[in-house]
């Protein structure tokens, strides 16, 4: 943000040298990234009037042209094409220096003396970015003027111009006026306003236009005046310099006006040639899907139905908040024009600025966001600029449709947490002292703040904003640094970060290696794994990478194949893995996923199912569940129906493992064996416990009796197991199944099954006796529940 102290101080008067008020303006929070002189280096250039011009008589290419300099009258020698007879121009005298250093000396040009020189805007230090059109390739032309004086006094040299570094959330300060009441805070003074009164309108405007809608939810405000006996020329000398100062090139005086406001007020406006609104009025609506427009740089621009643009009903106008269309130009032939002051939302703005890749000094404030409180304010300072510089006569009547109002923003807080956050010691009359320098309106109420927030200060919200208000003005630099205070915590990782990392150390124990693996997969990869799943059960990646990358994943098993497959292709023929991640589920009335952390595991080569179903229990073991089971599931289509069983700790299922099915196999075109088991790990950490209990080792010996019995193949271990534990008297120790049997001398439909069973109790030495009775209990039971028989 350029800030040409010569324009700002015309609404706050602050004597204060240069390096004074760059200190204090940082130290408010306003960083100044420079100071630019144009003074520096220029002595000696005063302004002259051009009174003849001849053809040098040696030079083809050279003028000698007699310039009038108040006292006395100069002949020089120019090469400059763009001047004319009774053009005020700069002069170089003997002896002169710009700003490059160049010193100005007698010379001798094809015969004839030149004692001084015509300057022109780029010889003064100035960018050829914002030199006037006709003073761009020649020597700058100036207003009538006073002759003999200085040129830096004509042009507003005297006084620097600063470079502010701007922050996003300070919209407000990329403006004149926004950087006048920062400095006007800072040095405790306030701020003068521009005169808006219109001193003469005529007419009404219903006569030249019928009005103004909006129908888009990204149009906040939009205002409408207009203006009629536009006389198109060049705008004043005053006008021009605080435009070429601030960055800005001039262009008309209609162009340059709504410039000006614009960087004045901080508000973009627009002017229309009020010919090319065919229907008398204004639709702001949303654009249709490949719409085309011409933008006033002369390029066609392809509309999406995210952008926002000004018609007349049917012709597009405008793309708001970013460049106005090339039909509504304002030319010299334009009489009569319409005024827009418009506010829009910053998002709608912000993504057709990226999306078409242009972005201007409407949209840089756009984008940011604008008070709409402002938008009649700076359609009646283009009016009343208009009529000061004799540019058109305003038509009376306003057009205003307000479609969003802002809402006041009112924050109530205790002044004394103020000084609890920033370490201070504030009188409560300085605060609100401070808040009224900055526009704040605020009403004591014994220990508390009502403050009234300004419209213009969009980036206050909460009462820590207030605090930094108040730190900012009270100057960081004068709070004393205070050690810091409060309750000592001890550092570490919660709960579910320590489950975590307690699996892992069991899982690198059993010779599992960690991947981690994208949570994008191809909605394909439901189809490979065989799970049915529609669209409303996974979430849809907006812009992926891909198709390949398209969803989230609701399941770690697809990429946990990927990972396999990728193996298998570089021959690494023993593999076992395991990850802990997210997935991601839909849920009902939330914008974002439900995320669910899981443990997969997975391995092939030299492994089975019972490895796979080894490896899940002594990881639960050491997370501290005991009381595990696994149930046969034959509904799985993921899994090998033979070969497949839910995980139940403490009677909850917690997780599936098994074989995968051949079909998905060869969905991956995979041959060999591969097991993978996938555990809900947010039930694992609900279940997990770290608490160690110490068991004495028993002193009496144990008794070991194998039983081998006949049931129906469909019947399962474990169903088996509970029988033997339920008959056993709390004096079993251990069941261990060591033998499964199909085959010869099997009844079909059969199987056997061998278990060793353990039998010990803590206070005394079993006998036979009573093993037998036990053993006898089982068996019995075995066959009644069962319908098992011991195997001869």
């Amino acid at each position: 943000m350029l800030l040409p102290l010569s324009w700002m101080k015309n609404y706050v008067d602050i004597d204060a040298d240069i390096m004074d008020y760059t200190d204090k303006m940082s130290d408010s929070g306003s960083h100044v990234e420079s100071v630019i002189n144009l003074k520096e280096g220029i002595s000696k250039i005063i302004t002259g009037k051009i009174m003849e011009i001849e053809k040098h008589p040696n030079a083809d290419k050279l003028s000698l042209v007699k310039v009038d300099l108040g006292k006395e009258e100069m002949q020089l020698i120019t090469g400059a094409k763009n001047m004319q007879k009774g053009d005020y121009v700069a002069v170089a005298l003997l002896g002169a220096t710009l700003p490059n250093g160049m010193k100005i000396e007698r010379r001798d040009l094809k015969g004839i003396d030149s004692i001084g020189m015509l300057c022109s805007y780029e010889e003064l230090g100035f960018s050829d970015s914002v030199v006037p059109k006709n003073s761009r390739e020649g020597i700058l032309i100036l207003d009538e003027v006073e002759l003999g004086i200085d040129i830096c006094e004509v042009l507003e040299l005297n006084q620097p111009t600063i470079e502010f570094e701007i922050t996003p959330n300070r919209p407000d300060c990329l403006s004149i006026i926004g950087m006048a009441r920062e400095s006007a805070a800072t040095f405790a003074t306030s701020v003068n306003m521009p005169d808006l009164t219109i001193r003469e309108e005529a007419d009404d405007i219903s006569d030249y236009f019928k009005g103004v809608s909006i129908d888009t939810d990204g149009g906040l405000r939009y205002v409408a005046r207009v203006v009629k006996d536009v006389v198109i020329k060049d705008s004043p000398q005053w006008m021009k310099n605080s435009l070429m100062q601030a960055g800005m090139r001039p262009i008309n005086n209609i162009v340059d006006i709504t410039n000006y406001v614009m960087l004045e007020m901080g508000q973009p406006l627009h002017a229309f040639d009020i010919r090319s609104i065919k229907s008398g009025e204004i639709l702001v609506r949303q654009a249709k899907e490949g719409e085309i427009m011409t933008t006033l740089d002369n390029v066609e621009r392809k509309l999406s139905s995210e952008d926002i643009v000004i018609t007349d009903g049917d012709e597009i106008e405008a793309l708001a908040g970013v460049m106005g269309g090339l039909n509504s130009e304002i030319t010299s032939s334009t009489n009569t024009i319409l005024i827009e002051s418009a506010t829009f939302d910053k998002d709608y703005v912000r993504k057709t600025s990226k999306r078409i890749g242009l972005r201007t000094e409407a949209s840089q404030r756009f984008e940011k966001g604008i008070s709409p409180e402002i938008t009649l304010a700076a359609a009646n300072r283009v009016c009343q600029l208009i009529e000061q510089t004799n540019s058109g006569t305003v038509v009376k009547g306003i057009f205003d449709c307000y479609n969003k109002k802002q809402e006041e923003t009112v924050i109530e807080m205790d002044y004394n947490r103020i000084n609890q956050l920033l370490g201070t010691d504030i009188s409560k009359e300085d605060i609100i002292n401070y808040l009224e320098l900055l526009e704040f309106k605020v009403q004591d109420r014994e220990d508390q703040l009502i403050i009234h927030v300004p419209t213009f200060r969009l980036d206050i919200e909460i009462p820590e904003d207030i605090t930094e208000e108040i730190g900012r003005l009270y100057g960081y630099h004068n709070i004393t640094p205070k050690p810091l205070s409060g309750a000592l915590t001890r550092g570490r990782k919660d709960y579910g970060r320590r489950v975590v990392d307690y699996a892992k150390e069991a899982l690198f124990g059993l010779g599992f290696n960690e991947v981690m693996t994208y949570s994008f997969i191809s909605p394909r990869s439901y189809e490979k794994i065989e799970k049915e799943t529609t669209e409303e059960e996974y979430i849809k990646i907006i812009n992926p990478l891909g198709e390949d990358y398209s969803v989230m994943r609701t399941t770690l098993i697809p990429t946990m194949m990927d990972v396999f497959t990728r193996n298998l292709k570089n021959h690494n023929d023993q593999l076992s893995i395991y990850e802990i991640g997210n997935s991601f589920h839909p849920e009902k009335g939330s914008v974002l996923p439900k995320e669910k952390l899981h443990l997969t595991m997975g391995a092939y080569g030299d492994v089975d199912f019972y490895y796979l179903k080894d490896a899940v229990t002594k990881v639960l073991y050491d997370l501290g569940i005991s009381d595990i089971r696994f149930k046969r599931e034959e509904n799985n289509p993921t899994f090998h129906e033979g070969r497949c069983a839910n995980i139940v700790a403490d009677g909850e299922v917690i997780g599936t493992m098994g074989q995968i099915s051949y079909q998905v196999m060869d969905h991956y075109d995979i041959d060999k064996e591969i097991y993978i088991g996938e555990l809900d790990f947010e039930k694992i950490e609900r279940k997990a416990s770290f608490i160690k209990t110490y068991d004495p080792i028993i002193k009496y010996p144990s008794i070991k009796r194998d039983i081998a019995i006949v049931v129906d193949k469909e019947v399962e271990s474990d169903k088996i197991e509970e029988v033997i534990h339920a008959k056993g008297e709390e004096l079993i120790k251990g069941i261990y199944l060591f033998d499964s049997y199909e085959g010869e001398h099997i009844e079909k439909g059969k199987k056997s099954l061998a278990y060793s069973i353990i039998f010990q109790a803590e206070d005394r030495t079993l006998k036979d006796e009573e093993v037998s009775v036990l053993y006898n209990n089982i068996l019995e039971s075995l066959e009644k529940e069962m319908n098992a028989a011991l195997r001869s």
